[in-house]
C-alpha cells in the first residue's frame, strides 16, 4: 500500500495568497515592528496604472512614488548613526550625450593608500531615488577603508528623469572610465562596481558592458545587493517563484512593472541582458571578473539574484553569494535600525570583497 502524501506547505503566498509579511512566520519581528508604523507590513493595493496605460500617466505616479519612497527611507534610517571618520568631495564630468554626470567621492579621512575602490550605483529601479541622497550608505562603506565614488546617473522617471535605457548606463560606463582613469590620483588598490536593486542591475549591466566594449581590465569585480533584473514582472516565471511567493512584501509587482516600464518603455530591450541581466547567455558571462550576488530571503527578486548567481557559476566565473534571512527587500540596508547586525555584515563584506579583488 502506497505511503499518503506528505502535505507540502509552501511558503509566503504560495502557500497563502492572503498571506501578509506580518503574519509570515519567516519574518525577522525586528523588521516588521520597523514596518508596521509605516503601513508597509501589509501589502499595499496595486497601483492605478499599468505598463500599457499611456507613458505620461506611468510616469506620474512614479514621480508620487518617488516622494512616497523617500519618505519612508527617511522615517526607516532616522535613528540611525552617521559614519565618523570621512571626508568628501564631488566631481563632474561629461557623458557620452554631452550631460553632466555628478560624482559624490568619499574615503576615510586622514589615511593613505592604496585602498579599495568602490564605484557605487543607487537603488531606485534605475527609475527614481538619487546618489546625493545616498550619504549614509557611502560613508559608512568610507569608513571601512573604502574609496566610494557614487554616481548621479540619469533616471528613467522621477526628479532626474525621464531617460530610459541606455542612458542611466551609459552614465556608469563614463564614471567607471573616469575611475579607472584616476585610480593612482585616488589611491586605488581596485575597483569593484556595486549597487542594490536597480543599483544592483547596473552594476551587472556595466561589468556585461565593460566586457562587450572590451573594457574588461577597468572592473576587479562586481558586488551586487538585491539585483532588479528580469523585467517581466507582470508576467512572473515560473522558474523565478520569489515573485509569487514573496509578491507584496515591502514592494508589489505594480511597482516593479512600472519601473520596468519607465526603463524600457516600447520593451525592445526585453531579452537584452545591459537591460534586464537576467537574460545574459553563457557568452556573455564568461571570463567576467569576481563577483558577489546577495539576495533577501522575504523579497520577490530573490529568486532572479540566485539565477543569475548560479549561471555566472556556470559560466566559470568566481562567484557567491548569501541570503539575509527574515527581511524584505534590501532590509538590510533599509532597516539598519531594527538589524544593525545585518548592515554591518553587509557593510564589512563589501569592503572585505574589494580588499580581496585587489592587486
Amino acid at each position: 500500500m502506497a505511503a499518503p502524501p506528505v502535505p507540502v506547505n509552501l511558503p509566503g503566498r504560495l502557500g497563502d495568497p492572503s498571506r501578509e509579511l506580518h503574519s509570515d512566520p519567516r519574518a525577522d519581528p525586528r523588521y516588521v515592528a520597523a514596518l508596521a508604523p509605516l503601513g508597509l507590513d501589509v501589502s499595499a493595493p496595486a497601483l492605478p496604472v499599468g505598463r500599457r496605460d499611456p507613458i505620461e500617466a506611468q510616469l506620474a505616479v512614479i514621480a508620487e512614488s518617488e516622494q512616497a519612497y523617500g519618505a519612508i527611507f527617511e522615517a526607516l534610517l532616522a535613528d540611525f548613526p552617521t559614519a565618523a571618520g570621512v571626508e568628501s568631495r564631488s566631481e563632474t564630468v561629461t557623458g557620452v550625450d554631452g550631460n553632466d554626470i555628478d560624482l559624490y567621492i568619499a574615503r576615510p579621512a586622514d589615511v593613505a593608500g592604496p585602498l579599495p575602490g568602490l564605484l557605487h550605483l543607487h537603488g531606485g529601479g534605475m527609475a527614481i531615488l538619487s546618489a546625493a541622497d545616498g550619504a549614509l550608505w557611502r560613508d559608512h562603506l568610507a569608513a571601512e577603508g573604502c574609496v566610494v565614488v557614487d554616481v548621479e546617473f540619469r533616471d528613467s522617471a522621477g526628479a532626474l528623469g525621464p531617460h530610459p535605457f541606455p542612458a542611466g548606463l551609459n552614465d556608469c560606463a563614463t564614471a567607471l572610465e573616469w575611475m579607472h582613469a584616476h585610480r593612482d590620483e585616488l589611491a586605488l588598490s581596485s575597483i569593484v562596481v556595486t549597487g542594490e536593486s536597480g543599483g544592483g542591475n547596473l552594476s551587472l549591466a556595466t561589468a556585461l558592458k565593460a566586457k562587450r566594449d572590451g573594457h574588461l581590465d577597468r572592473v576587479d569585480g562586481v558586488y551586487a545587493q538585491v539585483p532588479f533584473i528580469y523585467g517581466d514582472y507582470d508576467n512572473p516565471a515560473p522558474a523565478l517563484p520569489s515573485l509569487i511567493e514573496n509578491d507584496g512584501y515591502f514592494m508589489g509587482a505594480s511597482m516593479m512593472t512600472l519601473m520596468a516600464s519607465a526603463y524600457d518603455p516600447t520593451g525592445q530591450h526585453a531579452t537584452n541582458a545591459l537591460a534586464w541581466p537576467y537574460f545574459a547567455q553563457q557568452s556573455d558571462l564568461a571570463g567576467l571578473p569576481p563577483h558577489v550576488i546577495t539576495t533577501d530571503e522575504l523579497d520577490p527578486l530573490r529568486d532572479e539574484g540566485l539565477a543569475y548567481l548560479r549561471a555566472l557559476q556556470r559560466a566559470g566565473v568566481n562567484a557567491t553569494g548569501h541570503t539575509f534571512n527574515g527581511v524584505g527587500h534590501a532590509g538590510e540596508l533599509l532597516a539598519a535600525a531594527a538589524v544593525p547586525e545585518l548592515f554591518a555584515r553587509a557593510r564589512r563584506d563589501v569592503a572585505d570583497f574589494a580588499r580581496s579583488v585587489g592587486g
